[in-house]
């Protein structure tokens, strides 16, 4: 092992960030310029990220990704049906990588997509996904389902996602973080983020889901949400790519300049907002967005979630990917990228909405319908706790009448009173976005109370 490598593996088994001294310490041996041109190496290969800056930046590794594992170390599940035209793209990514031919972007690929002519899905698959997703919502307004089953949505989809990551966090673990504010303990820094960021970029959707369409705004956002705090470049986030990015064992070269990335997004979000079936939207996405790589990283995590926008708009039940081997969905996108043929993530989606739609309608027969005053006035109690943290100054309760005073309501005045303190009562960091709080401003109320 190279002495790179061994700096490396010191940040794998921290599980945790740290600073160079705390390397250098690690690593007596090593001049500490030495240490940093390492660190700027292991940053430019993507197999660490750093946190912080100026004398505060942390480094930790980042969890390992297998992309195209060889047919003698993984063989695809059995219990996932695929067709014979899958069976070719497998056959095709199977071979060793001197095999596969180099190939770069296809603009033709996406030129030559018309929305609502062209069908990645056929007829008789969106109908059966349309049997399967019903949840007999389709009459309520835009989110109706989304909201009814936040709570296991926001663990199921934000471990479920993580996990094809690499993210370690167990499915409790996401539970007692996104319901508790409790990091897992011996978890990297890093995964403790990439969970509370899906968190938020779910709840972003969820709670717009009347207003949110596929454009520059929403795509944008849900990036920025899903790699704050995970990008080397903080200014990386939310941003459309300005260099180059390699697929690690592949051999497909993604499409690079800001320029020429802008425009195809723009065609591809276009595109995508005209298609009448949320399934294919839904699908589309899932296709196009990576193929493009149009963020320097977490391109694959925007698609998951942006594929999960139609079907929230639609009442539909959501796709969570749950019990998605990590190394068949890296598969079937290696199909994408290297092929330009969608056959194997096709027949993984399908089998993946499937068991998704086997959990949530049993989930859904066993939970309590929202409560439909507390989902009349959730905007004014929303307002009313922003309003209460962000003056701690004040009286809690008197802030509270302030608030009220200012909104619409008269003859509910008290009942909405009562639920604001049951909500302040349970508040943690672990729900702050959900009322558009930074968690120094909870802090500083909470010092006050």
């Amino acid at each position: 092992m190279t002495s790179i490598d061994l700096l490396l593996q010191t940040l794998i088994d921290a599980h945790q960030p740290l600073s160079v001294s705390q390397l250098a310490e690690s690593h007596s041996n090593v001049a500490r310029r030495t240490l940093q041109r390492w660190l700027n190496q292991l940053l430019e290969n993507q197999q660490i990220t750093a946190i912080g800056q100026g004398r505060a930046r942390r480094y930790c590794a980042k969890p390992t990704i297998p992309t195209s594992p060889s047919s003698e170390h993984y063989t695809f599940p059995s219990y996932i049906p695929i067709s014979s035209d899958s069976k070719e793209v497998l056959n095709y990514i199977d071979k060793p990588i001197s095999g596969r031919h180099p190939v770069g972007y296809q603009r033709e690929f996406i030129d030559g997509y018309q929305p609502n002519v062209t069908f990645y899905l056929s007829e008789p698959i969106r109908k059966q996904l349309r049997r399967m997703g019903d949840t007999k919502h389709n009459e309520l307004p835009a989110g109706t389902y989304g909201k009814a089953i936040l709570n296991r949505l926001l663990i199921d989809l934000s471990w479920a996602s993580s996990h094809l990551e690499g993210n370690t966090y167990t499915r409790l673990d996401t539970h007692d973080l996104i319901e508790h504010g409790k990091a897992a303990h011996g978890k990297a820094t890093i995964e403790t983020q990439m969970i509370l960021n899906h968190k938020s970029a779910i709840e972003m959707l969820v709670d717009n889901a009347q207003t949110t369409g596929f454009n520059r705004y929403t795509i944008l956002n849900l990036h920025s949400t899903l790699s704050e705090n995970l990008l080397p470049n903080p200014s990386d986030e939310g941003r459309i790519r300005q260099h180059p990015v390699e697929i690690g064992k592949s051999v497909f070269h993604p499409l690079w300049g800001d320029a020429q990335i802008g425009v195809i997004l723009d065609e591809v979000l276009a595109k995508a907002e005209l298609i009448n079936d949320p399934f294919e939207q839904s699908f589309f996405i899932m296709v196009h967005l990576p193929y493009l790589q149009p963020f320097s990283d977490v391109n694959k995590r925007t698609s998951r979630l942006a594929a999960n926008l139609p079907l929230i708009r639609a009442n539909l039940c959501p796709l969570v990917f749950l019990d998605v081997p990590e190394q068949a969905y890296s598969r079937a996108t290696l199909g994408v990228y290297e092929m330009t043929r969608v056959e194997l993530l096709r027949d993984l989606y399908l089998w993946a909405y499937e068991r998704s739609t086997r959990e949530y309608l049993a989930v859904k027969q066993n939970l309590a319908e929202p409560d439909p005053f507390r989902l009349q006035y959730r905007s004014v109690i929303k307002q009313t706790i922003f309003d209460v943290i962000t003056n701690p100054i004040e009286d809690t309760l008197n802030m509270i009448s302030q608030s009220l005073n200012k909104q619409d309501i008269v003859k509910d005045k008290e009942n909405v009173r009562a639920l604001v303190i049951e909500e302040l009562r349970r508040i943690h960091e672990g729900v702050l976005f959900r009322y558009g709080l930074r968690p120094s401003e909870y802090y500083i109320w909470k010092e006050k109370q």
